[in-house]
């Protein structure tokens, strides 16, 4: 994908009911797979961090439990409203360290090119979100917005020394057994920043995540907007 804005603009689409024709025309969203080279200081920032199954099946797979992960109308509801949304689609066996290390240099750019870090946010998913916590810890900074999606299973931080850094929302689906509460990342010691939780029920394990639902953007969209 080249250096440009990825606009997803439907063909015009005439609907015509007794000789009258309406023109539809889907909105220009913001989706890009880098930090763009002309920075908005006025936009905000999600950097949205997919789930493994992607990295091994391709850009929509399948779970044969969980089901079609929707990876595009997860960027477009997040792209809605002015957003601007930067996810690359990883390599198979993408390394979490080096990789969240690549997040956080994309944080330091939009930071260097001066949009307050109130107005960044990295989202990740499952996998996603265990690069999003590898890279809040190098970060450093109390300031920027990070969603944990399914992120946190159960012992996963035991003896591992990761202090966790920024405005963090972990939202977990309570039928899910894969990704659980990051209460246990939360009680580090050393941890900077701003915490909260939501557990929902939707009933769909960890493919809750795999599609945009509004239990969970919804909360998202409010935790990253919060701050003006």
């Amino acid at each position: 994908m080249e250096d440009v804005d990825v606009i997803r603009l439907a063909a015009m689409l005439l609907v015509c009911v007794l000789g009258f024709c309406q023109t539809i025309v889907a909105r220009k969203l913001k989706i890009r797979d880098r930090v763009p080279g002309k920075v908005d200081l006025r936009a905000r920032y999600v950097i949205y961090l997919h789930g493994r199954i992607i990295e091994d099946q391709g850009r929509r797979p399948t779970h044969p439990t969980w089901g079609v992960y929707e990876y595009q109308k997860i960027l477009d509801a997040l792209a809605t409203g002015g957003t601007t949304v930067i996810s690359e689609q990883r390599p198979p066996m993408t390394d979490m360290d080096q990789f969240a290390a690549h997040v956080a240099d994309q944080v330091r750019q939009l930071l260097h090119a001066g949009v307050r870090p109130e107005r960044i946010s990295v989202v990740g998913f499952s996998k996603g979100g265990g690069i999003a916590t590898r890279a809040s810890a190098l970060l450093e900074n109390p300031r920027v917005n990070f969603v944990l999606l399914a992120a946190c299973g159960d012992g996963d931080f035991r003896g591992v020394n990761r202090r966790v850094w920024g405005r963090i929302l972990s939202v977990y689906e309570a039928s899910d057994e894969d990704g659980r509460s990051c209460a246990e990342l939360f009680a580090k010691a050393g941890a900077t920043g701003t915490r909260s939780e939501i557990r929902i029920n939707r009933g769909e394990r960890h493919g809750t995540f795999f599609r945009p639902h509004v239990e969970w953007l919804d909360p998202l969209r409010r935790w990253v907007n919060e701050v003006p």
